[in-house]
């Protein structure tokens, strides 16, 4: 409801946000000024970089300013309080690596303490800000459901959970169809539907009921714009689909589907496209370049054998292809069929490290350049398992909508590596199925980004 405006609330969180760093970085620099040397401006300058880069993109990776988390008080300061801590840890690092001895470490403490206050300040603000135009309904609408059924229960529901554009006062049914007990009054019976929404200044009706359903819908439309209310029809596709489904149109005529696929658009596969050629072209150029002579030679010299290991696996609509990795293990029959283990004694020892450190993955880069991968995307299998996959899971063969990946959604929710229970299937290909129907360019870069992040970390079913 009214994407805009929570568009706009996101946008202005973001500024003041930053706007605070910078004011209290100026303050700072006043207060400090004596005890600034003029030699040091650069370094200053850095650090003010530094400072707002380091917090808009630490807010970005751990989703801040999402809908989830604005439209919560409590949800959007605990996420604050985790990203405020994470930013003074990036800070220190920095400080640390770069050797900035010239910056007052006053002033570095200062700042910190200063934009935690004003962070505090800024989310009681945006919380009162939010309670007052919430008490005067200057923000709200006022809505009126109409109809009391299953549809009717589930708008009643979303109301609740994003209530920020809408507050719903109640029902009308007649009372013949109430079986039950409900969350919200109802108001009246569907006669009295209009003297109802005029009485209670309602600005908005949602009609559950379809005037196919019942006649007198087709009345309540006309009286309603009359009396400048904007009426709704919220029909009810399970006569249709039994389940969730995406309305779209081919100039007026709608069209069902059964989940949303934002890489359906050309436009959006062409930005996806230019992400993998520019970033797999620069690993390929300066990092492969030099990587695969050091690695080559190590794991020919531990184990006779390619330095590939390229095995036929399920990609795009299930088409196969090659996907090559830097062979860690020892030249084996059950390479084919057999998923590595963990303790697996196939595994050598220069392949211990290369796959613990994800160094074996980097050649497929190559397949990304090729076109047959993504940067991002499903893990591809090996295409015996693909059939045996998908057989357990009803919806598995959904994730080959998309070019596998060389890291993926559920990869960074630890579903990663060796398959030894079903549940952990369900959930890899339901965070396949969540990353087709959500993706975006930036959604991107913070999955490649928390990759990186975890490698450093380490990872534990990484073996």
């Amino acid at each position: 409801m009214k994407n805009q405006f929570k568009l706009y609330l996101k946008r202005s969180l973001i500024v003041l946000d930053l706007l605070l760093i910078n004011l209290v970085y100026l303050a700072c620099k006043l207060a400090f000024g004596e005890r600034i040397a003029p030699s040091a401006k650069m370094e200053y300058l850095e650090l003010l970089a530094i400072l707002n880069v380091a917090w808009f993109i630490l807010c970005f990776i751990c989703r801040t300013y999402s809908d989830s988390n604005i439209l919560k008080f409590e949800s959007f300061t605990k996420r604050t309080v985790q990203v405020y801590l994470l930013w003074v840890i990036t800070v220190l690092f920095y400080l640390f690596f770069a050797r900035q001895l010239v910056v007052s470490r006053f002033f570095i403490l200062f700042h910190m303490g200063f934009f935690a206050v004003g962070l505090l300040i800024n989310r009681f603000l945006y919380l009162g800000i939010s309670n007052y135009f919430k008490g005067r309904n200057q923000l709200f609408n006022k809505v009126l459901i109409i109809g009391y059924n299953e549809t009717a229960k589930k708008l009643e529901k979303y109301f609740d959970e994003e209530g920020i554009n809408a507050h719903l006062l109640g029902f009308v049914e007649d009372e013949k169809n109430i079986t039950e007990l409900s969350r919200h009054p109802i108001l009246a019976d569907i006669k009295n539907t209009i003297p109802t929404a005029i009485e209670m200044d309602i600005q908005e009706i949602y009609s559950t009921i379809t005037p196919e359903q019942n006649n007198f819908i087709y009345t309540l439309i006309n009286k309603a714009e009359m009396e400048c209310i904007r009426f709704k029809v919220v029909p009810d596709l399970s006569m249709f689909v039994n389940k969730p489904v995406v309305i779209n149109y081919i100039r007026d005529l709608p069209v069902l589907s059964l989940r949303s696929e934002p890489l359906d658009d050309v436009g959006n596969r062409i930005k996806k496209r230019v992400l993998d050629v520019v970033v797999s072209l620069f690993v390929v150029i300066f990092i492969l370049s030099w990587l695969v002579p050091i690695l080559g030679l190590l794991i020919f010299l531990e184990s006779r054998g390619p330095i590939f290991f390229s095995q036929l696996r399920s990609g795009r609509n299930n088409k196969t292809f090659y996907c090559h990795k830097f062979r860690s293990m020892r030249v084996n029959k059950e390479s084919d069929t057999k998923q590595a283990t963990k303790n697996d004694n196939r595994i050598t020892r220069i392949g211990r490290f290369i796959r613990k450190t994800s160094l074996d993955e980097f050649p497929q880069f190559i397949n990304v350049l090729k076109g047959e991968m993504s940067l991002v995307g499903p893990r591809p299998h090996m295409v015996k398992h693909t059939s045996d996959y998908s057989k357990i899971v009803d919806q598995f063969m959904i994730r080959q909508f998309l070019k596998p990946g060389i890291t993926g959604w559920a990869q960074i929710n630890g579903y990663r590596g060796e398959i030894t229970e079903d549940t952990q299937l369900i959930n890899r290909v339901n965070d396949d199925l969540w990353y087709l129907e959500n993706w975006n360019i930036w959604l991107d870069i913070r999955i490649m980004f928390l990759t990186v992040y975890k490698v450093f970390k380490g990872d534990e079913k990484a073996y």
